[in-house]
């Protein structure tokens, strides 16, 4: 008999933190589509079907697998008062050996923005990942005249580091970046070159 496989689940005081399920569609389509003028200017072009039931099964499936092989951990934020979906964030590009780092990206809907969920879902999954995926670095980008996400990723321990030019496409335009990091505090290094 084969032992199951535990499901990943982080909780936080206000959410429980898990990988999107194929019974996520129709609220994670809702969301979207409501929050679509407040999402747009900072996200990649959304493809014709971004919102169809097939991309979003393949989203499932891809983070099924991403998790499973350790290369990203994508999960939604979901309500534990009443079980709604408020958004997602995932630890993706992780990379072992040397580095020891991954990259977040996170997206909220409108109504719950501001409300101090993402900084509570970001200050959980950098906790996961320091201390139970061994991770040392956790790198976060965005665009310059975000402040909202600037704002978030500073309240939540995260320093800037500069500016990374075209880094991204972002609504149909490479645009530049400025990075952020949050390093794990046993394994920082020494800032005094000489």
């Amino acid at each position: 008999m084969f032992a199951r496989r535990r499901q990943l689940r982080i909780d936080t005081e206000r959410m429980v933190l898990r990988p999107p399920q194929h019974g996520d569609y129709r609220s994670w389509a809702g969301l979207r589509e409501e929050s679509r003028t407040f999402l747009v200017p900072w996200e990649p072009s959304w493809s014709p079907d971004h919102l169809s039931r097939k991309a979003f099964s393949n989203r499932v499936y891809w983070a099924a697998r991403a998790i499973a092989s350790g290369t990203a951990l994508p999960v939604f934020l979901i309500s534990r008062a009443d079980d709604t979906l408020l958004g997602a964030i995932t630890l993706d590009n992780i990379r072992r050996g040397p580095a020891q780092s991954g990259t977040l990206g996170y997206w909220i809907g409108q109504r719950y923005a501001r409300q101090g969920y993402m900084r509570e879902a970001i200050e959980a999954l950098v906790h996961h990942a320091f201390t139970k995926l061994d991770l040392s670095r956790i790198e976060a980008a965005c665009l310059p005249e975000n402040g909202p996400s600037r704002g978030v990723l500073e309240k939540s321990g995260f320093k800037y580091e500069g500016v990374a030019q075209s880094y991204l496409q972002i609504n149909g335009r490479w645009r530049n970046h400025v990075l952020y990091s949050n390093l794990r505090p046993d394994r920082r290094g020494r800032t005094d070159v000489g």
